[in-house]
């Protein structure tokens, strides 16, 4: 949500963090929802239309989905946070010239639990 300024005003938030907000309601659904539900999900401090220009943006890049045959103008996620996150890991080891440093980079910073699921997804956990 959106903080205030050393001045006393509201801080405007940056379109990532507005479209991350408006997923993270999506995803906390068990169903589409229209515009005006994420807004009030969403603390009502946003304009109608900036929620809407959000999904607008989200589903222009594949990331919601718009329901067609259910109630007009509602919105649901295209993926899982967990697909959308391994997606965006993905495209930053192909970015990097190094993939196999990033990815040693990566692991040193795991926590011991992270450590333990990834060993144990890869095949070598401890039994």
């Amino acid at each position: 949500m959106a903080g205030t300024g050393p001045q006393g005003r509201a801080e405007r938030r940056n379109a990532g963090e507005l479209e991350s907000e408006v997923l993270a309601a999506l995803w906390a659904a068990d169903r589409a929802l229209t515009p005006a539900e994420i807004q009030a999900d969403l603390g009502g401090d946003l304009a109608y239309n900036t929620v809407h220009t959000i999904l607008k943006r989200l589903y222009d890049k594949g990331l919601v989905l718009r329901d067609a045959d259910g109630r007009r103008g509602a919105y649901r996620p295209a993926k899982n946070a967990a697909e959308l996150t391994a997606e965006a890991m993905h495209e930053a080891l192909d970015r990097g010239p190094d993939p196999i440093a990033a990815l040693q980079q990566f692991v040193t910073g795991l926590s011991p639990e992270e450590e333990r699921a990834l060993r144990d997804l890869l095949g070598g956990g401890e039994r």
